[in-house]
């Protein structure tokens, strides 16, 4: 339990700097998409953090899986952020080298945090242990996915939007 119990102090210390750093990254770009982008997933860090204090608080106390730790989240609504703006002129605000290095350094968090949540899984032998790291895995991988397409976005948008309306080259 003390590797796992460490990995989840790791884990609530990273949601908090990774929450920061969205924020912080909202506050600077002035691309639309981003802006957007970022402020999504500082909430919904905020929301995991704050499940993951619940849980380590009683697994502490505990000193066992807590029988009573929600195993929800909110459904991460960063998918629906670029299709909202799409056609906007606020959105075809270019990003800048700033504002995809940001979006690239957010990418690096997420995939670290799929990594870390599917590992605590696997160290896992209770179902409900498991079930909500999975699901933390799953959340983060969905950020993952929003944050690659917001970089396609701000780099390729012609590209980006192709794939998103899923058009039909046909050549008529």
């Amino acid at each position: 339990m003390d590797k796992r119990m460490s990995a989840l102090e790791f884990a609530l210390e990273n949601e908090l700097k990774e929450r920061d750093f969205y924020l912080s990254n909202a506050r600077k770009t002035k691309n639309l998409a981003g802006k957007n982008m970022f402020k999504q997933i500082a909430d919904e860090e905020k929301e995991h953090y704050e499940m993951l204090k619940k849980l380590h608080d009683k697994w502490e106390k505990q000193k066992k899986w807590p029988a009573t730790v929600p195993l929800k989240v909110k459904k991460s609504l960063t998918k629906n952020i670029l299709r909202a703006l799409s056609g906007k002129r606020a959105a075809r605000i270019e990003g800048n080298d700033d504002d995809l290095k940001a979006i690239r350094t957010a990418i690096d968090f997420e995939a670290r945090g799929v990594a870390l949540y599917t590992k605590l899984e696997k160290q896992s032998t209770e179902p409900k242990e498991k079930a909500f790291f999975n699901l933390l895995a799953s959340v983060e991988r969905e950020h993952l996915l929003s944050l690659r397409d917001t970089e396609q976005f701000l780099t390729d948008p012609a590209s980006w939007y192709q794939n998103t309306e899923k058009t039909l080259l046909d050549g008529a």
